[in-house]
């Protein structure tokens, strides 16, 4: 599993970076990562503490817990800021959450089909201890765009509307959709460790402000049930 994330992730960056350097009209790239980059380490353990861009996961810490996904997010985005540097490369990187909200795509991506398994299974299989990291795609694309047009946008950004516990996430969903019954698949007790908050603060000043979770939960799901995939 470790060699069929990390070796793609990587190389897939490289490659398009290299192919970049080869075009001159190109002056900045924005490349998207992922929070998985950020947050992976011994650290990140309370509500207590705020994550920022500074945050770095470290590679030796995945390892141990066996997260290659967030492991291949930290070395592509590792490489990427080498080779920018090495080659002069503008470049600017978003680290979003699990992603959500309305769905363009024909077919379920990553993060749909891990959002469809925790209504459907009540488990989460990309998800840190204590709960998860949510943000709308809308806002992801404005990030993405804003970061492209204003000059002065520079380094990482974070990109997560709100840290939220599998029990808060449970009874959004149970009140937009009772019918879902997710909170008896989860169970009813809140979780022993909450995790962390993430600072919006530099995500803001691109000017981006975030769409509400129970906005993003609710299209989200109305996708799923125009897809058939939820009754």
């Amino acid at each position: 599993m470790s060699v069929e994330l990390i070796q793609p992730a990587v190389n897939g960056t490289l490659n398009v970076l290299r192919s970049c350097i080869k075009v001159p009209s190109i002056k900045r790239v924005v490349l998207t990562s992922s929070v998985a980059a950020v947050f992976s380490n011994r650290n990140a353990k309370s509500s207590d503490v705020v994550i920022d861009e500074s945050w770095y996961s470290d590679p030796t810490f995945c390892k141990e817990i066996e997260q290659w996904y967030f492991l291949s997010k930290t070395l592509a985005e590792e490489a990427a800021w080498k080779f920018a540097e090495q080659y002069g490369i503008d470049l600017v990187v978003m680290n979003p959450g699990l992603v959500i909200g309305p769905c363009l795509q024909p077919t379920l991506n990553l993060s749909f089909t891990i959002f469809l398994d925790f209504i459907t299974k009540g488990k989460c299989s990309c998800s840190i201890e204590g709960g998860c990291v949510l943000v709308d795609i809308r806002d992801v694309a404005d990030a993405h765009v804003l970061a492209f047009e204003n000059a002065s946008a520079e380094g990482r950004y974070c990109l997560v509307a709100k840290t939220m516990t599998f029990f808060e996430t449970s009874n959004i969903l149970r009140h937009l959709y009772p019918s879902l019954d997710l909170v008896k698949r989860l169970g009813d007790n809140q979780p022993t460790v909450k995790c962390f908050q993430v600072s919006k603060e530099k995500a803001k000043s691109l000017g981006i402000n975030f769409i509400p979770m129970d906005q993003s939960f609710k299209d989200t799901v109305e996708v799923l049930k125009e897809k058939n995939l939820l009754v």
